[in-house]
């Protein structure tokens, strides 16, 4: 009875959720797509200019400093995240104790804002600084950079071990004592049997923090704000500056057509993470 009645009123259910999925994210990220290719000021005075947003994004020096510097910082944030979250979370799972108050105390900086946390670093990663006669965070692409790669390992760090903790407790107490018995050492059972066994958890962290790395702007906004001269300005910042603060309605187009670009961009990269690193998982 019950299951004839969802097949015949499933469409009331579905309805108001496809709505707002059309509504809020469909028809906006469409008509995005179609501004890109548009000079405008407002969506009600728009003028079609074909491909020459895109042509200027190519053309814009600054685009593609921001490019790779993004894509360095995303692949170098991912990898020291996984590994120290991963370490932490074999740590936590080794019987110590206080085990729940270290989880708690680890993920809580997760919680904290972007923003927020951008000048708390700001002012901690500065007062260092000048403590040991280095140049200012803005003043210092190289500083910049490091600092924001603290500021993102130090946030994301305890949301990561929490995935991975998750991995590592499903993993068969079986399977780790019939490697003890056969003589394994700890490093063999950990590469042959744990980090096989939890693929899973490493293919979700890896592209959490890949595609974080890609679109981190709150943070690059309040540690750096992309100084000195946008030598620290991520992909996202970019974004934000070329459609904000440049004056004139070509640009709000150019800012359009680089978060075109930006987006197509996290796509392919993950999507290429997740074959990599979905075809290694250990199917039960």
């Amino acid at each position: 009875m019950v299951g004839k009645t969802l097949k015949k009123y499933w469409p009331i259910f579905v309805l108001p959720t496809f709505l707002s999925f059309l509504i809020g994210f469909l028809w906006p990220f469409v008509w995005g797509i179609y501004l890109s290719f548009c000079k405008f000021t407002t969506v009600k005075n728009v003028q079609f200019v074909g491909l020459s947003n895109y042509a200027k994004v190519l053309a814009d020096s600054t685009f593609s400093g921001a490019f790779w510097r993004t894509i360095l910082f995303a692949f170098t944030s991912s990898i020291l995240i996984n590994v120290l979250a991963f370490i932490v979370a074999l740590a936590l799972t080794k019987g110590i104790r206080g085990t729940k108050v270290f989880r708690t105390v680890f993920f809580m900086p997760n919680l904290i804002g972007g923003i927020v946390l951008g000048y708390i670093w700001q002012t901690i990663l500065n007062g260092l600084l000048m403590k040991f006669g280095q140049p200012l965070l803005s003043l210092s692409a190289r500083n910049g950079f490091i600092g924001m790669l603290i500021l993102l390992c130090w946030q994301q760090i305890g949301y990561m071990m929490i995935i991975y903790i998750a991995g590592l407790s499903n993993v068969s107490t079986d399977l780790i004592e019939a490697a003890q018995i056969d003589g394994a050492s700890s490093m063999q059972t950990l590469f042959r049997i744990k980090i096989p066994m939890i693929m899973s958890s490493i293919t979700i962290c890896t592209f959490l923090t890949l595609t974080n790395g890609f679109k981190m702007f709150d943070q690059n906004l309040s540690l750096t704000g992309g100084e000195p001269a946008k030598a620290s300005q991520l992909l996202a910042l970019n974004i934000y500056e070329t459609y904000y603060a440049r004056s004139g309605p070509q640009w709000k187009g150019i800012g359009q057509a680089k978060a075109v670009i930006f987006f197509l961009i996290v796509v392919v990269i993950s999507l290429i993470q997740l074959r990599a690193t979905s075809s290694k998982e250990v199917q039960a």
